[in-house]
């Protein structure tokens, strides 16, 4: 896997409004309401983790679940990182 230059990481975030470029990765914080459908959630974030090969880092706060990706092998954000928010972002 490559990483990939500001530019391409600035162009592909403006796609995914909600994600954000932070450092070597990207984010996104999900309010699930309490804190069962914030632990339901990350649950659901296994199968699509689990598929791709490819780890999220995740938090939950309460109601809150804050997913940070990035390829800690390569130490930055390369094309596995958008495809696991994509399909993240089809279970939102």
């Amino acid at each position: 896997m490559t990483l990939l230059s500001e530019s391409e990481i600035n162009s592909r975030i403006t796609s995914m409004p909600e994600w954000s470029h932070d450092g070597s990765a990207i984010c996104r914080e999900f309010d699930r309401g309490d804190f069962v459908g914030a632990v339901a959630f990350v649950d659901s974030l296994v199968a699509p983790a689990e598929e791709l090969g490819h780890h999220p880092d995740v938090s939950i706060s309460w109601s809150k679940v804050t997913v940070r990706i990035s390829t800690h092998s390569q130490g930055g954000i390369t094309d596995a990182d958008f495809e696991l928010a994509a399909r993240i972002d089809k279970l939102a």
